[in-house]
């Protein structure tokens, strides 16, 4: 697919007016999730249009409408034995075997590795190629180890695998590493009430990206699932779900953009409905870090008020460890405001839509700033930072490299953005809701 690029420009150093974001894409996928192992009893609202969300939810349907032999999506051979493929993701083609492709939707592809297996029936599982480069072996010795049967097609630890038919729970105790993907143990956790001897998840050593899993938790616990949290190991007993209806509230990792144009502008008066100072989203945190920019979070009217005043920046050191989703917007901040910040908890960066230091590492250069690695440590070195009149920024493939850097278009004259439509991924509207407080954006000719 051609990749169409932009030109995102600002006349004015002002943010003004009032944004409604789409649901979070984080808790969506759980709700679906669970919608799917309750067989109807649980119903979701406000649905995000996330592509990640979409691609999951028609999966979900297809898995659960759709009998055993009858998939829709159509294969087509040519005179040279070449395959190609077109409609629903879910298939039967001439291997007689079922496949499930998620394209670069992650969240997906690690919930449905521990989902599918609980369906009884045969299905390759599947993603783009830079899907096919993300590990899954973690989760997959996870779930061979409660019972299920399943094979790598190519590399060892990555997708594509092959999920067989006949799972039968061996063990309900499982140790899992804390400082991995926190979506795998979320994976395990919401299958967990549906296991016919439930779930004892050790968790071993630190845990990375904690709200993540308290999410999890909750929204199960809001579905009527109980569990018991002691120490280093989550309990989840065979449960029942009780009819729920989940609101998937707003998306506070979108949320956080709005926060580096009000850090970025002179002036800025913005007003987010449907966002609450309870929220179950870890990246809700994104208040207090911006605070240090002189953004003040004023929840009332349903929502939440986002104000600018000028003040030094003081804090030094942050740590992302349970927020890695807002690190490139907050790091751009600094950048862009030339503030020599340290960053620590950047550790699973390096395997999400792309190696996201390396990706930061490259742009910022491009405006004099390096991004210095130390260890586990990182630290920003803006003593040659100069802001170019224009500047070519690569998005690798991840709709967070574009979303993060594209309030540099307030300093920067013209900022062309490749790839302008992998914003679909989480926030389809991002650069219309751009225009409405007053960026323009131009399709690169």
């Amino acid at each position: 697919m051609a990749k169409h690029n932009i030109i995102l420009t600002k006349q004015s150093n002002t943010a003004k007016g009032t944004i409604q974001l789409t649901g979070s894409k984080s808790e969506c996928n759980r709700a679906l999730i669970l919608e799917a192992l309750s067989n109807g009893e649980v119903k979701v609202e406000n649905i995000s249009d996330a592509a990640d969300a979409v691609t999951l939810k028609s999966i979900l349907y297809t898995t659960q409408m759709e009998p055993p032999q009858l998939f829709v999506q159509t294969r087509k051979i040519d005179e040279h034995g070449k395959v190609t493929t077109s409609g629903p993701v879910l298939t039967t083609g001439v291997d007689a075997g079922r496949q499930v492709d998620v394209g670069p939707a992650g969240t997906a592809m690690r919930f449905l590795t521990a989902y599918l297996p609980l369906l009884n029936k045969n299905v390759t599982l599947t993603g783009s190629v830079r899907m096919q480069q993300r590990p899954i072996g973690i989760l997959v010795d996870a779930m061979r180890k409660l019972g299920a049967t399943i094979d790598y097609v190519n590399n060892e630890g990555y997708p594509p695998i092959h999920i067989h038919s006949g799972f039968e729970q061996q063990t309900n105790a499982i140790t899992i590493k804390g400082d991995i993907s926190s979506q795998y143990i979320t994976a395990l956790l919401l299958i967990a009430p549906k296991l016919p001897q439930g779930l004892e998840l050790h968790i071993e050593g630190e845990l990375t990206s904690k709200p993540y899993v308290e999410m999890t938790l909750a929204m199960l616990n809001q579905t009527g699932i109980r569990h018991t949290w002691a120490d280093n190991v989550i309990t989840i007993q065979p449960q029942e779900f009780t009819p729920t209806t989940l609101y998937v509230e707003p998306d506070w990792s979108a949320a956080s953009y709005w926060y580096a144009i009000a850090a970025l502008s002179d002036e800025a008066e913005l007003f987010l409905p449907g966002l609450t100072p309870y929220s179950l989203q870890g990246d809700s945190v994104i208040t207090e870090i911006m605070a240090n920019f002189g953004i003040t979070s004023v929840f009332k009217d349903g929502g939440v008020y986002l104000s600018k005043e000028a003040k030094p920046i003081a804090r030094k050191i942050f740590d992302m460890k349970e927020c890695p989703d807002l690190a490139q917007t907050v790091i751009v901040v600094c950048a862009a405001l030339g503030h020599e910040a340290t960053f620590t908890g950047l550790e699973t960066l390096k395997i999400k839509e792309t190696d996201r230091v390396l990706a930061l590492q490259t742009e910022l250069a491009k405006m004099g700033v390096k991004l210095i690695e130390k260890g586990q440590v990182y630290k920003l070195d803006c003593s040659e930072r100069s802001l170019p009149q224009r500047m070519f920024i690569s998005t690798y493939d991840d709709h967070r490299m574009a979303m993060a850097f594209a309030p540099l278009a307030i300093l920067i004259p013209e900022l062309e953005v490749e790839d302008a439509e992998v914003v679909s991924k989480s926030y389809p509207a991002f650069w219309t809701d751009l225009e409405k407080v007053g960026f323009k954006s131009e399709p690169v000719a």
